[in-house]
């Protein structure tokens, strides 16, 4: 006879009815799961149960909390100064996070950046970190807090130790085609978040086809329940919706975008960049309490820079160190007069990962010097023969491939497109917060 206080059939036949599980069914169907004794069939059911019939604001809080209590918190209260966190929920050449951390612990803000890997078009951090020779992903938690109390930012790996169940629910929901469903996004993002421990946490939820939410409403829906979940759980929380229907700067690629993100912290950079850093930055300042600065004056006068240097070499990292050139390249060139009226963040994604900057599998390498380095983007006047792009590859049987998701990207119609009218980007779209 099973000991078990719950029967999952009876949990999935609930949320299948569109009826409102309990607290204490939530709690026992995670941590049942996370022990194996909810097989995969029956949770991929309920996965399935929750995509078509969603849950109450109370049910994924109630979910998220059962996911945290899974594993361990992280306690950041003894560092004697506040916390601020920025989660991108995945974009085309967003290599935000490297000159963010530092530029916010400039103002006394520890910033703990639990950091991930990519998976297919879009980059992840630590891939591009670990770019820099020498720099490690891997801390333990005493180095972890010993960087945040004497440096301010840590941008590392985390540990298994948060959220375990979110890890199997993920890989679970990747081949039962449930990933799409925005209760359970928002529960993998904030368990992991909540239990990092972070006191205030600014999403950065992009919107477009190099995004997971392709559509606003989609993003704003999002965006809204993970600001409710931080919130309930006493995380000051804020969003921007942010656009992501062209790359982020002019790099794609791991090695391309650290040197970009060193060119912002030397007060240069692409505007884009520059300009959803700084107001990431407001928002993490604004939630720590700071609120009488301009951080975009420490990415001018040197402060970031001094910050980032010693980060990189408190993770053993050479920040002096050149990132290596890719042997192969192709240049795309316009073929008319005009104005760039589209550059596909999506088709500029999978032609960099193609390349062999991403990877298929989680335990596929990255090659640090491919990708793609733009020459115009979108709203650039050209002339036909001006370079658009250049492509980068470490291994050249991949060129081809690379240059025909550029072609083939939007159905056909390809990646680029000129035109003659003149184009505006607007990077901010958004801001959704508990008071709004």
């Amino acid at each position: 006879m099973s000991t078990e206080r719950h029967d999952a059939v009876d949990v999935i036949r609930v949320k299948r009815d569109g009826g409102t599980l309990s607290d204490d069914q939530i709690d026992w169907v995670v941590d049942a799961y996370t022990r194996g004794v909810v097989a995969d069939e029956q949770m991929s059911s309920l996965a399935m149960a929750i995509l078509q019939r969603g849950m109450s604001r109370a049910e994924i809080a109630r979910w998220t909390a059962a996911m945290i209590a899974t594993g361990e918190r992280l306690d950041f209260s003894g560092l004697g100064k506040p916390t601020a966190d920025k989660h991108s929920t995945g974009g085309v050449g967003d290599k935000i996070t490297l000159p963010l951390a530092p530029l916010v612990a400039v103002y006394g803000v520890a910033v703990p950046q639990l950091s991930g890997r990519g998976l297919g078009h879009t980059g992840g951090t630590l891939d591009k970190l670990e770019s820099i020779p020498g720099w490690r992903a891997a801390l333990s938690n005493e180095e972890m807090h010993a960087q945040l109390r004497e440096v301010g930012p840590v941008i590392c790996a985390a540990g298994s130790g948060l959220a375990p169940a979110d890890k199997k629910l993920y890989a679970l929901r990747d081949v039962t085609g449930t990933v799409e469903s925005i209760p359970m996004i928002a529960a993998s993002i904030m368990s992991k978040k909540i239990a990092e421990g972070t006191g205030v946490l600014v999403l950065d939820v992009k919107v477009g086809s190099g995004a997971f939410m392709k559509d606003i409403d989609n993003a704003r829906e999002l965006a809204e329940t993970m600001v409710n979940l931080g919130t309930d759980a006493g995380v000051k929380t804020t969003a921007l919706l942010t656009d992501m229907s062209t790359p982020l700067g002019l790099t794609i690629g791991n090695g391309l975008e650290v040197t970009e993100s060193v060119e912002v912290l030397a007060g240069g950079g692409p505007a884009d960049v520059v300009e959803l850093t700084v107001a990431l930055a407001r928002e993490m300042l604004a939630g720590a309490g700071v609120t009488d600065v301009d951080p975009a004056e420490a990415l001018k006068d040197g402060r970031a820079m001094d910050v980032w240097r010693r980060m990189i070499a408190a993770q053993g990292g050479d920040a002096d160190a050149t990132m290596p050139t890719a042997p192969h390249t192709e240049e795309v060139r316009a073929e008319r007069d005009g104005v760039i009226t589209r550059l596909d963040a999506l088709g500029a994604g999978i032609a960099a990962w193609r390349l062999g900057a991403g990877r298929a599998r989680k335990e596929d390498p990255v090659e640090v010097s491919s990708g793609i380095t733009l020459h115009k983007t979108l709203g650039d006047t050209v002339k036909a023969g001006d370079v658009i792009a250049t492509l980068h590859t470490e291994t050249e049987s991949r060129m081809p491939r690379g240059l025909a998701a550029l072609a083939e990207a939007c159905d056909g119609a390809g990646a680029i497109e000129i035109g003659d009218a003149p184009v505006q980007r607007r990077i901010l779209l958004d801001r959704i917060g508990a008071d709004n």
